[in-house]
């Protein structure tokens, strides 16, 4: 498995739309583990092909329940309003406040290519707006209605914490 570049805000390719995707082959698999390592190596939840530059629809997500891999996902209904502060691998220095809906239905494409749907409530129906949004070329910072600087890690705070593991 290889660790893909993650574009950053201001790359062009993170603003067009994304296509579908035609047929399911190891070419296509082998890029969702890809995209899985780069996301689970940069401490993300969700990671969607045209961050690392690839405009395909395919969209890997994980919020600590398991690994999922979506190939051309739809949201097919939305439910509720919730507001969500979110940041994005893509804008590594900041996080906002987006309204999204509180429940989602997803269907997508697996890699076997079965057609199958979810539906979603909190962290994951978030990720999934999320990372949809990039494949239609929009980033949270476009939908926020506010956004501020992540807050800087303290290594020593961190190496303390270590320390009383």
């Amino acid at each position: 498995m290889a660790k893909l570049k993650i574009l950053t805000a201001g790359d062009p390719l993170l603003k067009k739309k994304s296509e579908k995707v035609q047929r399911i082959d190891k070419k296509t698999v082998r890029l969702l583990k890809d995209m899985a390592e780069t996301m689970y190596a940069a401490e993300g939840v969700g990671l969607a092909a045209p961050q690392i530059g690839i405009l395909k629809r395919l969209v890997v997500i994980d919020v600590g329940d398991g690994l999922w891999e979506l190939i051309n996902p739809e949201i097919v209904k939305k439910e509720g309003s919730v507001m969500s502060c979110e940041g994005c691998l893509s804008v590594p220095d900041y996080e906002g406040e987006v309204e999204r809906a509180e429940t989602v239905d997803c269907v997508f494409t697996d890699t076997r290519g079965r057609r199958l749907a979810v539906s979603a409530q909190g962290l994951l129906a978030i990720a999934l707006q999320h990372e949809l949004d990039h494949l239609d070329g929009v980033l949270f910072i476009d939908k926020a209605q506010s956004i501020m600087p992540k807050p800087k890690k303290d290594p020593l705070a961190e190496l303390a914490q270590e320390k009383k593991q």
